[in-house]
């Protein structure tokens, strides 16, 4: 594979990597990949921030994959020691905010796209760069899909050290507020919420759901906030907490949903959403087989993606590392990039579904 193609892909991370493109503001950054891309002599189309471009001459005959990427990130925290808008080169590794997530999938992703669309191939090919992915955002890849043919297979890129997360956990997060009665915190009188919030929170803790997933284990319930109280001699009537529930694909998160509200009778549980179910590929798919036979072993990823919002056959897979997500001093090893754009390729030439 070119070197040239290797450091024009590491040269655009780098561009990006300058450009603050936190979620719901990635107008700057998408004006720009919609700049390169078209430099590149693509068509580009774009709806919000959300760009994408398509093989030359699609044939509705032929099914389509869409590669995709989220050209968005989180706020860098207060523990970076370097500059997260200023991409830094020492020895293998390239820092900056989004260089792992998901910036160095969306420029390998597009140097994929342009060396696949190179020929004819048995597949239609879409690449995307999608925003408010962060976020789970209405405005990114959902609104987007409504406007492409119909996709047969997707790639989401995300770290997952080019290994394919063939499953991946959904999500539901729980409001809960539990009740008491107000009273003097000297006198026996009142009912104390907090009390009651805490023999629901053993539950949350303790409970296990019966379906375990091979590959994404059992249903994970962590209580992650609470507030009570107004002062110190006030018995408190109220206590609000929050529980970040992580679904396997043996449950939707309406029966999840459903099991919890029978438990916790006596407080009031809402679910923010059930947009983000939890996702699983068959073993059996053509590109899961192609990655087995390269020695690549699929398994099942803890982490949320864009795959959650949409009812297509799809897997994870991008260089980097997800435990470097999120993290001060975030960093993409130039290595990485170089050994997944040609795997990418040998992986998706010429494949028939």
């Amino acid at each position: 594979m070119s070197q040239y193609l290797v450091k024009e892909a590491t040269d655009l991370l780098q561009s990006i990597i300058r450009i603050p493109s936190f979620s719901r503001k990635e107008e700057e950054v998408a004006d720009f990949l919609q700049t390169t891309i078209e430099s590149y002599g693509l068509e580009s189309h774009r709806k919000g921030n959300n760009i994408w471009t398509i093989c030359p001459h699609l044939d509705p005959n032929k099914p389509t994959i869409l590669l995709n990427s989220h050209q968005d990130t989180v706020y860098p925290v207060d523990a970076w020691k370097r500059q997260p808008f200023t991409p830094l080169v020492e020895g293998d590794r390239l820092y900056g905010l989004g260089s792992n997530d998901a910036g160095a999938s969306l420029v390998s992703l597009l140097s994929v796209f342009r060396v696949l669309t190179s020929k004819e191939q048995p597949y239609n090919l879409i690449y995307l760069a999608s925003c408010e992915e962060e976020v789970s955002g209405k405005d990114g890849i959902e609104l987007v899909i409504p406007e492409l043919p119909p996709i047969s297979f997707l790639i989401v890129g995300e770290p997952t050290k080019m290994l394919p997360a063939i499953a991946e956990k959904g999500l539901m997060v729980l409001d809960v507020m539990a009740h008491g009665t107000a009273g003097h915190a000297a006198r026996d009188e009142g009912v104390n919420a907090i009390y009651q919030a805490l023999e629901d929170i053993k539950w949350f803790s303790q409970y296990k759901f019966d379906k375990t997933s091979a590959l994404l284990g059992d249903v994970k319930m962590t209580v992650t906030q609470i507030e009570a109280g107004t002062q110190h001699n006030v018995i408190p009537d109220q206590c609000k907490y929050v529980v970040d529930v992580r679904s396997n694909e043996c449950y939707s998160n309406e029966e999840l949903f459903s099991v919890i509200k029978e438990h916790i009778a006596d407080s009031d549980v809402t679910a923010r959403s059930f947009r983000l179910n939890s996702s699983k590929i068959e073993q059996s798919h053509p590109f899961v087989q192609r990655c087995i036979e390269a020695g690549l072993v699929p398994y099942g990823s803890p982490t949320l993606s864009d795959q959650a919002l949409l009812n297509i056959p799809s897997l994870k897979m991008g260089p980097g590392d997800s435990a470097r997500s999120h993290t001060a001093d975030e960093y993409i090893c130039f290595s990485e990039i170089e050994a997944a754009i040609p795997l990418y390729i040998s992986l998706l030439d010429d494949l028939r579904f």
